[in-house]
């Protein structure tokens, strides 16, 4: 009988190519592991951002996904993932394609198709907060996400007039199409009564309009819904806080005391509602005279970030006393659309909400405290 002899496999080209690739991709994604988000505090790896890594030869490819198209360490982390690939000593070649995705948040009833909604207060009135809300929602459409925002203030509906918009909203499908100016998706009691009519309704009715701005206006699918909150503590806020599960809020004040009081109780009913902080923004921080360049700090620049490091909320930036941004709203052009400075202001402030948000969402944080 004779016995059969084992058969052996011999390996190949092919499979010495195999090996060498696998070697490789790993090679890479042990790298990258060492760069770091430094918002969220883990590596790029760990968080999924690298997507599509494909190793050919001496050059790698991957795609480069953050958590949102208003990232402000965008071009940071692209450069860190590049100076790692570089490191090892095979690769001659490195191809980096951005991209974004913006987690889903908070899942709620209301709303499902809405990412993140985002309160926009001041506790007081005359601080600016719809200049603010205007502007960043404008500048997040403007790096690409999609954007929303309704004019939650129903007694002085200014929203219409900041972004240019002087028609009516149509009905289709038993729900109102908002209206659409700048890249964002918005609606507005003001489009309904008209710019010189006033609105002369108790509280029941105001709460009335919100909940049907909520469930009754086709909002889509949405990065971001900016809401904009009239002055005080009052029906708006609750309705808003009780009807939708909201991501976090962004408060808005001038330096002077008695503003920063108001805003400061603001934030108090906030975290009773358990709605996180997302920052604060110093508006009207100081004035640049248009002539000789001289800065007059008006209303005592910088107690807004000094209130944020004594309470632990971020900062996401201060905003000039500016006659070109009292200009962009009048005229119906956001300052946020300008390439100059007040616009790269706008654009600064929206990409550190951005992050935030995306702090909050990956780490569950309720609390409104900068991690």
């Amino acid at each position: 009988m004779t016995r059969r002899q084992p058969q052996v496999r011999l390996r190949t080209v092919a499979d010495s190519k195999r090996d060498l690739g696998e070697a490789r991709h790993a090679q890479v994604l042990e790298a990258l592991s060492a760069v770091l988000d430094p918002d969220l505090g883990k590596d790029v790896v760990s968080l999924g951002f690298i997507e599509n890594l494909t190793v050919d030869g001496d050059k790698v490819s991957f795609r480069l996904v953050l958590t949102t198209p208003a990232c402000p360490m965008r071009d940071r982390l692209r450069r860190e993932c590049e100076a790692a690939v570089r490191s090892l000593p095979w690769v001659k070649n490195v191809e980096i394609t951005l991209g974004a995705r913006v987690p889903g948040g908070i899942k709620r009833e209301a709303l499902p198709e809405v990412k993140h909604v985002i309160a926009v207060g001041s506790g007081k009135g005359g601080v600016g907060k719809t200049t603010v809300a205007v502007n960043l929602a404008v500048a997040l459409a403007a790096e690409g996400a999609k954007t929303g925002l309704l004019d939650g203030d129903i007694y002085g509906p200014n929203v219409p007039r900041m972004l240019g918009i002087e028609r009516e909203p149509e009905v289709a499908g038993g729900l109102i199409q908002p209206l659409r100016a700048h890249g964002v998706d918005v609606m507005s009691i003001g489009f309904l009564v008209g710019e010189s009519m006033p609105v002369i309704w108790r509280g029941p009715l105001v709460t009335k309009a919100i909940q049907q701005f909520l469930h009754e206006v086709a909002w889509g699918e949405l990065d971001y819904l900016l809401v904009d909150l009239p002055p005080g503590t009052g029906d708006v806020q609750l309705t808003l806080t009780q009807t939708v599960e909201v991501t976090g809020a962004v408060l808005v004040a001038t330096p002077q005391g008695v503003a920063l009081s108001d805003t400061l109780r603001g934030m108090e009913m906030f975290r009773r509602t358990g709605v996180p902080i997302l920052g604060m923004v110093e508006n009207m921080s100081y004035f640049a005279c248009p002539h000789c360049g001289r800065e007059t700090d008006v209303f005592g620049r910088g107690e807004v970030k000094r209130a944020c490091e004594e309470r632990g909320v971020a900062f996401l930036g201060d905003i000039p006393l500016n006659a070109a941004i009292r200009e962009g709203g009048d005229q119906g052009r956001p300052a946020a659309l300008d390439e100059g400075p007040e616009g790269e202001r706008f654009r600064v402030i929206a990409r550190n909400l951005a992050a935030r948000v995306s702090v909050v969402s990956l780490q569950g944080s309720h609390e409104g405290h900068r991690p």
